[in-house]
């Protein structure tokens, strides 16, 4: 998967949501048909072109799947490991590679380690498996001692993932992942707080077993050259482009998503030579078409994903257009159970949007640089956005391409200037443009929509 990572279009699904699992795990019940669910949604995701698939934590768990309960168990209200192996098997035979959320840097309270601490106190064997255990103080939840929580969450207890036995205990279970499963990768929640040292090794282990294996880290803040580096992660989710999508159609201001893709991809460009992994939402962030005032919105906005550098991903039901806010207390909203082998849901009227999204899967399939091209800003301004897209393969053969965005409420006329020769707009028929006397390029791009030129043959 390593290898044609770019060429690929991620389906991203939280699978206690869309399962409509139990709250709380109550480690009795019998098997639920959660991953039998996603099997059965294959075959329209891979009409559609998704040809991977991210699967949020699916391990035994007590609650949300972030708190594992045990790494060798499917949290038995999403099924069996049976089920597991055999949704793998069919995503394979479809061509779609599978990747799973790695949750390695904490655990939940009912995990084997901490459960014995708890019971034996400063006798347990396992005390040093944890980070921050202190036996001179309580834990805010009532332990007569004290230890670290993810980001002050005590539910997540934190590994200390440099101690020996803790690190072999998780690659034992990623090895299981790798030849029970068959797995091709791994998103590494909270990969911004693993050490160096810990996600190194990890690489190096991985590639061991499967030389094509991907690592996608969690990264919110920071340079993520610091994550996706030579012998470490191949990627990082693209948590700025993320923001400059939704913020520069709902505020009109494109500046906005021009200076981040600048910043990213641009001729000196940070991150020209990562594979970022782009969304446009995902389980822990509102969706997208609850944060833009405009529906209409959403069709440019999944126009600019699929066309600009990085691995575009869709995060389940968001191609339907629905919406959802987190709240105060609350994830659900965002994690709604759903039918996604349905061929298309009531609120997405007519399945307009996820034919578009379809269609920008596969032109972005079927033009080069839109996989692999460098990335040149042409033109900005408060709603319109313009830029180029150019690869030449190792036989000398160009591909090139121009993206031209308006997200006005009417057709925009727009100059960009050095584009000599004939151009047509895959989007629309192959409508023909050319170019002036000047080689500069006249188009009128149609509201809340995109043009998408190549040249002509």
């Amino acid at each position: 998967m390593k290898h044609d990572v770019t060429k690929r279009t991620f389906y991203h699904v939280y699978p206690l949501g869309a399962a409509g699992a139990p709250r709380r795990n109550d480690f009795s019940s019998p098997p639920g048909g959660g991953l039998k669910a996603i099997a059965a949604a294959l075959p329209r995701l891979a009409r559609e072109g998704y040809d991977a698939l991210y699967i949020g934590p699916l391990f035994e768990s007590t609650a949300h799947g972030y708190d594992t309960l045990d790494y060798r168990w499917v949290d038995r209200r999403l099924g069996t490991n049976e089920d597991l192996k055999a949704l793998v098997q069919e995503a394979h035979s479809l061509g779609i590679a599978v990747v799973l959320d790695a949750v390695l840097n904490h655990v939940g309270r009912h995990f084997f380690a901490f459960r014995d601490l708890r019971e034996r106190g400063q006798d347990s064997p396992y005390r040093g498996w944890f980070k921050g255990v202190d036996f001179s103080r309580n834990s805010p939840l009532g332990d007569p001692f004290a230890y670290e929580g993810w980001s002050g969450h005590y539910d997540l207890v934190k590994l200390d993932t440099e101690h020996p036995e803790v690190r072999s205990h998780l690659f034992d279970a990623v090895r299981q992942w790798i030849e029970e499963f068959g797995i091709d990768g791994l998103r590494l929640d909270a990969a911004d707080v693993l050490s160096p040292s810990f996600m190194d090794a990890l690489s190096a282990f991985t590639a061991s077993l499967k030389g094509d294996f991907w690592l996608m880290g969690e990264v919110v803040h920071g340079d993520y050259r610091t994550w996706a580096a030579r012998g470490r992660l191949d990627s990082v989710t693209n948590y700025e482009l993320y923001k400059g999508l939704w913020s520069s159609f709902k505020d009109r201001n494109f500046f906005e998503i021009a200076w981040s893709l600048n910043r990213q991809f641009g001729p000196e460009g940070l991150y020209r030579d990562i594979d970022l992994y782009n969304f446009a939402d995902n389980h822990d962030v509102d969706r997208v078409a609850s944060l833009l005032p405009r529906r209409e919105h959403l069709f440019p906005l999944y126009g600019i994903l699929f066309t600009v550098p990085g691995v575009p991903s869709v995060y389940y039901g968001s191609e339907w257009g629905i919406g959802g806010r987190r709240s105060a207390t609350s994830d659900s909203e965002l994690r709604p159970a759903l039918d996604i082998a349905a061929e298309r849901s009531p609120g997405d009227a007519g399945g307009d949007l996820a034919a578009a999204i379809a269609r920008f899967i596969r032109l972005r399939r079927e033009i080069p640089a839109l996989r692999l091209g460098g990335y040149r800003q042409l033109h900005v301004s408060s709603e319109q956005l313009a830029y180029a897209r150019e690869y030449t393969d190792a036989e000398g053969r160009v591909s090139r391409a121009v993206v031209a965005v308006n997200a006005a409420e009417t057709a925009q006329p727009l100059t960009l200037k050095g584009l000599g020769g004939g151009w047509k707009d895959a989007l629309d028929g192959n409508r023909r443009f050319g170019s002036g006397a000047g080689g500069d390029l006249n188009l009128s791009v149609p509201p809340s929509w995109l043009r998408l030129l190549v040249p002509e043959d």
